[in-house]
């Protein structure tokens, strides 16, 4: 084999790998941003969750309090 011919397909080989290289970046891309996405999502759910659960002085000024509830819960 002569060295341009070696030499060609080293660089058709590199050449290759390059587009395969390529061609994983962008799909890698492509899945953190959907990924990204859905944690925006989550992230937005749970705070409206927080936004709406009471603090922990509200539930405490509760005029009635289901008590069978709370022992098993602290026993546990």
């Amino acid at each position: 084999m002569t060295n341009t011919k070696l030499l060609q397909t080293i660089v058709d080989k590199v050449s290759s790998v390059d587009r395969k290289v390529d061609s994983l970046d962008n799909k890698m891309d492509k899945r953190f941003t959907e990924v990204n996405q859905r944690l925006d999502t989550i992230g937005t759910s749970v705070a409206h969750l927080e936004d709406d659960a009471p603090t922990i002085e509200e539930f405490d000024k509760l005029g009635k309090r289901v008590t069978k509830l709370d022992h098993q819960v602290a026993d546990n």
